[in-house]
C-alpha cells in the first residue's frame, strides 16, 4: 500500500480528482466528493497496471501539498 495524495477540485458541475507525484496523466470525476475519489482511485490502479510501477517513482517525493489563494493585478 502507498499513500498518494489527491487534489479534489468542486465545480459547478460536478468533482475533479488528480494525484500529486505520479508520471502521466490520470483524472478522476464524478457528481460527488466521494465519487470522485473513488474514480481516480480506479484511475491510479489502472495506469500503474498499464504502465508499470516505474509511474511512481517521482523525485522528488511530495511531502505536503497546500492550496493558497492570492490577488493578482490585472
Amino acid at each position: 500500500m502507498r499513500q498518494i495524495k489527491i487534489i479534489v477540485e468542486k465545480h459547478p458541475d460536478g468533482y475533479v480528482a488528480y494525484p500529486l507525484g505520479l508520471k502521466g496523466i490520470v483524472v478522476g470525476q464524478g457528481d460527488t466528493y466521494e465519487e470522485a475519489l473513488s474514480d481516480v482511485k480506479s484511475a491510479i490502479h489502472f495506469h500503474i497496471e498499464t504502465f508499470g510501477r516505474e509511474v511512481l517513482e517521482v523525485e522528488p517525493l511530495i511531502l505536503e501539498a497546500f492550496v493558497a489563494e492570492t490577488g493578482v493585478e490585472i
